[in-house]
């Protein structure tokens, strides 16, 4: 009998008799023997699965390059996070020992843990486990390309954020990545190639073909041209009108999203890139209420995402807003894609994108040595070599705390003493980090090296001397501009650009206009996106609350029916 993959992280636990006779009600007993697939690489829509006898393994890559990764016997249940957000399996599921299993269907699956929340809270944090143990391992895709390379950067960082399992293979590094490319017909210079989880060979390929290879819910285009009137373009949303459609998924937009769904509101929620934003992408936060230990941006953002879609909110990506108009009493959000969704209230919680440096040199190592987030993604491509990290904001901290792991040393340069900008409990874990060198007072000046980043050179603000430091990789956190181009005016702004609200949004500065809405009726902002915000996570997902709630008043004191999605 073969021996079952340990548990020891909590992604694989067990089911006790109590649960398993609440999955059996829901369920159904199938036999099964050596050799079925019980889920295929790339199935969408796939059942729970609980094993009750027998053995089966998770298996990644198909045919001679087959291979058994994990082992799972009686009391265990098979799948990961795709199951419930609705993307393809990352692996196969085989059966190695005949037995029984039970399946049910994602659903009743729903029903199950609705009167069971210990259940569920087990199946969550079992998946939310998984994902970690897949994200960059075997199974899911495998992206091979050159670290260097723009597009490798741009595929990477979406699959990332996306928290799609996938296979990074360096071609500077990786040792089976010639042999890879050559049984793949594939020249170095072709790359960045990603092999799908069912085995298609997709060559640099944009967001929106990667989210269909992973079963990502990204709108589709609008219907081409056709004889007679133009047709209306194809709702992104799967439903005419939307109550309320929010843009951007960071902090704000996820909240929003929850709480939009909770209230019975028919919430889509759409994002260019991946939800989570800025804090998405953060290695480890402490300061976020609910979790003493700390938590991922990724992990935050998952449950968040998990929670929303229990409720019935829907999520699109990759789905960029290109334009806001008005149309029949309605608001219509325009997709770059050509699609579109047609809201009776807006959310915009876009937030905001770090500023680049005016450094010399910054745009020539940009696309190879500068990044904007540091995840394990980023960190990998620099372990064991210096980086800097440049602010002197919490996200900075953040970064220079993580990537102290993976780098011998982290150049922390800031402009102010660390603790004006700083909260306090991250200045402290910096001051006793041995492998975190802070430079206050300081600007960079000047990047310098041949193909890639070798030297930071800096200043100091009060005596003008330059000091050059060794650095293979910069992050910077620096500043904020507003993801407001979209609007073309639409709103008011500040002068930086940011979303005046309330009040501030009134040219008669009268007061009564609600404190998020926006110089439109029916369009509302929070988050970074809004000027005069904090700036902080917790504030943002608050706004994101407290919007839903302005935007129920205003479709009831307009007389809108809520909730049909007609």
């Amino acid at each position: 009998m073969l021996v079952e993959t340990p548990d020891r992280v909590g992604g694989y636990p067990s089911l006790d008799d109590t649960q398993v006779a609440a999955l059996s009600a829901e369920g159904r007993r199938h036999r099964t023997r050596a050799g079925e697939v019980l889920v295929h690489a790339g199935e969408e829509h796939y059942d729970f699965i609980a094993v009750l006898a027998g053995t089966v393994s998770e298996v990644d890559g198909s045919g001679d390059d087959e291979r058994s990764v994990a082992v799972h016997g009686p009391t265990r249940f098979l799948g990961e996070l795709s199951l419930i957000t609705g993307q393809a399996a990352a692996r196969t599921l085989r059966v190695r020992e005949p037995g029984e299993v039970l399946r049910v269907p994602v659903d009743r699956l729903k029903s199950v843990v609705e009167r069971n929340p210990a259940l569920g809270d087990l199946i969550l944090k079992a998946y939310l486990s998984r994902r970690v143990l897949l994200m960059g391992r075997v199974g899911g895709l495998r992206l091979i390309g050159s670290r260097f390379s723009l597009d490798s950067r741009r595929l990477r960082d979406f699959v990332a954020c996306n928290h799609i399992a996938c296979q990074w293979v360096d071609l500077e590094r990786d040792p089976d990545a010639e042999a890879l490319l050559c049984g793949l017909h594939v020249r170095p210079e072709q790359t960045p190639v990603v092999i799908g989880p069912a085995g298609q060979v997709l060559h640099n390929p944009s967001d929106a073909e990667i989210a269909r290879a992973v079963g990502l819910p990204a709108p589709g285009p609008a219907p081409g041209p056709a004889p007679g009137p133009a047709p209306a373009p194809a709702p992104a949303s799967g439903v005419a009108v939307c109550d309320l459609a929010v843009v951007g998924a960071g902090a704000a937009g996820l909240a929003a999203a929850v709480y939009g769904a909770s209230e019975g509101l028919v919430t889509v929620t759409l994002d260019e890139f991946a939800c989570g934003g800025q804090a998405g992408r953060s290695s480890r936060m402490e300061d976020y209420p609910g979790f003493p230990a700390g938590i991922s941006g990724g992990e935050l953002t998952a449950r968040a995402v998990v929670q929303a879609c229990q409720l019935g909110a829907t999520f699109n990506m990759p789905a960029r807003a290109c334009g806001l108009r008005e149309r029949e009493g309605n608001y219509v959000v325009e997709l770059h894609d050509g699609g579109e969704v047609t809201a009776r209230a807006v959310l915009i919680a876009t937030g905001a994108r770090y500023h680049k440096l005016d450094a010399a040199g910054f745009s020539t190592f940009e696309a190879s040595s500068v990044y904007y987030a540091a995840t394990r993604s980023e960190a990998l491509c620099c372990r064991d070599e210096p980086v800097a990290v440049v602010g002197g904001g919490n996200p900075a901290g953040e970064a220079a705390l993580f990537l102290a792991r993976y780098t011998p040393v982290v150049h922390l340069l800031a402009r102010r003493d660390l603790a004006e900008t700083m909260s306090r409990y991250l200045v402290d874990r910096i001051a006793v980090t041995p492998n975190i060198e802070t430079h206050t007072g300081t600007e960079v000046r000047e990047l310098l090296g041949g193909e890639r980043l070798e030297t930071v050179v800096i200043q100091d603000r009060g005596t003008g001397r330059r000091h050059a430091l060794p650095a293979r990789a910069l992050f910077v956190f620096i500043g904020a501009q507003p993801c407001t181009g979209w609007l073309a005016g639409k709103v008011a702004t500040d002068e930086d650009g940011f979303i005046l609200t309330g009040p501030d949004a009134d040219e008669s500065g009268q007061p009564g206009r609600p404190l998020l809405q926006t110089s439109l009726p029916g369009v509302f902002a929070a988050g970074d996106v809004r000027s005069g915000s904090i700036k902080r996570l917790t504030s943002a997902a608050a706004e994101g609350v407290a919007a839903v709630q302005l935007v129920w008043t205003y479709l009831q004191t307009t007389g809108r029916a809520v909730g049909d999605g007609t």
